[in-house]
């Protein structure tokens, strides 16, 4: 389960008020501007340690201050399929509803993120989901994509999936190559090498989410970070999105 002891933290000191949004306001465009200059030409940004640090420090902090019954094991599929598989994947996640100031701020700039990205890129972005995950030591989670194409359902009916662009920020300081828990982003169906990610403490990984499958190797320390997806609005006449 989550260790919350501050052992994983090393020497790293937080000088970050929860709340103060403001604090991270200003490092947004260049970034954003990078991402979708990215996302444009190869569908892919990888940006090591770019998150504001103030944003950073306030995550950081609120994953320490979370216990262990928050966090539940992570499952494999969407809806009625989901299931538990721990040969496919092993780790722990709690979503992020905005209860707490961390939540709030790491929402904002979310927010922030998609509304430059639809006027840059015109995506259609429409909301927004995203939990912190744990990686324990040992944990993995092997070759997947994010988006699962069409679906039959038991009842009959198709659901499509509406992810569009994923996210994934690192939140480990003082990672080292031995800590090892790489995520390997694969350009496309065939590529078996992949390239490799060090989860360093504020890096930040966007990309297309039906294009590029990834895994997660096998880690040796606690290993955390946010994943969460963009989707576009997927209504129907008898169904709203998101669920209400």
């Amino acid at each position: 389960m989550v260790n919350n002891s501050s052992s994983h933290l090393g020497n790293y000191q937080s000088g970050y008020k929860s709340g103060d949004a403001s604090n991270f306001d200003s490092s947004n465009p260049g970034l954003f501007a990078r991402i979708a200059e990215d996302i444009h030409t190869k569908g892919y940004s990888i940006n090591p340690g770019a998150l504001p640090l103030s944003l950073g420090d306030c995550l950081l902090q609120r994953i320490n201050t979370m216990g262990d019954e928050q966090f539940v094991h992570a499952r494999v599929g969407r809806e009625q399929l989901l299931m538990k598989n721990q040969f496919v994947r092993k780790n722990e996640i709690c979503w992020i509803t905005g209860e707490s100031d961390a939540g709030r701020d790491w929402l904002q700039w979310t927010s922030e993120l998609q509304l430059f990205l639809n006027r840059r890129l015109l995506l259609g972005l429409f909301s927004f989901e995203s939990h912190f995950s744990h990686y324990a030591v040992g944990d993995f989670y092997k070759r997947h994509v994010d988006a699962l194409r069409s679906t039959k359902l038991k009842d009959s009916k198709i659901s499509k999936t509406n992810r569009v662009l994923s996210v994934v920020v690192y939140l480990n300081p003082d990672w080292v190559p031995e800590n090892a828990g790489e995520l390997i982003l694969y350009k496309n169906e065939l590529d078996q090498e992949g390239i490799k990610v060090i989860p360093g403490f504020g890096t930040v990984v966007v990309f297309l989410s039906e294009d590029f499958p990834h895994e997660v190797l096998v880690t040796n320390r606690d290993r955390y970070s946010i994943a969460g997806w963009f989707r576009v609005n997927s209504s129907t006449i008898d169904r709203v999105d998101p669920p209400l």
